[in-house]
């Protein structure tokens, strides 16, 4: 079902899109005290051969727990991403549990595995939002993805077709990647957001590099002028997947593949993404259970109302989780 909904529409000075991009990750969203970073216990997953993934767990100690919610970054953000920290504060005093997942060398996690992070390898991910779904007594579960966080996210939701989550109730995806090979291209015909990622991307690859000397020589893929390039370089010195296409389309999520989905899922994405395009959301096929918010403003996991506290996502999530209570 497709729901077009435009009743996010921030003030004058919210409505361009590289603000409403920079402040979800700025973080004058973090200031202030966050009970939920106070409670935050430090877990380490089992996620299969021999993968292990950090992660932190908030149990709510405020409030009776009403359920858990998994948040998921984006692409080389983190745990203590601005949009997660507010996110996870936010529902954290509604009275959810939260639990911030690190994919694989991500945050401060490089030193967990040998291998370097490829964002088409969906089993770990899925199999620790799976044990972290049942850290309170299966009270309900909901998943809130941002960016490449959204669209594993919505690849989590269809893989719950073949292995259900018992106690997942509900998925939303913030601004999610559909098309990554669509994405890699905006991205490095932008200079100042191809900039951003590289310098986040580079110095995650030093980290591996520091702590992994025997395996990782990365020293011209340093030097790679854009994503694609660096793509290319990693993929074919590191991986066993096919050329950079191949693997880009490995992950995408288009056309019907939401489809059959089992789980209640949100989309909420904005005209004005400066990352994502636009253009596949209005291709998708979509069963009963799904909707796609289209804002006309918000930028990329923007949609900030008001500086710096107000988002209207948080308040969103909130009002679809309670249906669940």
């Amino acid at each position: 079902m497709k729901n077009d909904s435009y009743t996010f529409n921030p003030p004058g000075y919210l409505k361009n899109r590289y603000l409403q991009t920079v402040l979800a990750s700025n973080k004058i969203r973090t200031l202030g005290k966050n009970p939920m970073v106070k409670a935050e216990k430090e877990v380490i997953l089992e996620a299969g051969n021999g993968i292990r993934l950090q992660g932190f767990l908030s149990r709510q100690t405020e409030k009776p727990c009403l359920g858990i919610v998994v948040l998921l970054h984006g692409w080389e953000g983190s745990a203590r991403s601005a949009y997660i920290l507010s996110t996870g504060k936010y529902l954290y005093r509604k009275g959810y549990s939260i639990f911030r997942l690190h994919y694989r060398d991500h945050g401060e996690s490089h030193h967990l595995n040998e291998g370097v992070f490829f964002a088409i390898i969906l089993d770990e991910v899925f199999n620790s939002v799976k044990q972290a779904a049942a850290m309170e007594n299966n009270k309900p579960a909901f998943i809130v993805g941002f960016s490449l966080g959204g669209n594993f996210a919505l690849r989590i939701a269809r893989r719950c077709a073949s292995e259900k989550i018992d106690n997942l109730k509900h998925i939303i995806a913030v601004s999610p990647g559909l098309n990554p090979a669509a994405s890699t291209a905006v991205i490095d015909n932008n200079k100042l957001i191809r900039g951003y990622f590289l310098k986040k991307w580079k110095r995650s690859l030093a980290i591996k590099e520091k702590l992994f000397p025997d395996l990782y020589h990365f020293d011209d893929l340093l030097k790679a002028p854009s994503v694609r390039i660096l793509t290319d370089l990693l993929l074919e010195r590191y991986s066993n997947y096919g050329d950079t296409l191949e693997y880009l389309n490995g992950y995408r999520v288009t056309g019907d593949y939401l489809m059959d989905i089992p789980v209640p899922t949100t989309l909420i994405v904005s005209e004005d993404d400066p990352i994502i395009p636009i253009d596949d959301f209005h291709r998708l096929t979509l069963n009963e259970i799904t909707d796609l918010i289209i804002h006309k403003y918000g930028g990329h996991n923007g949609f900030i109302n008001s500086v710096p506290f107000s988002c209207w996502y948080e308040k969103k999530a909130f009002e679809i989780f309670s249906l669940n209570n």
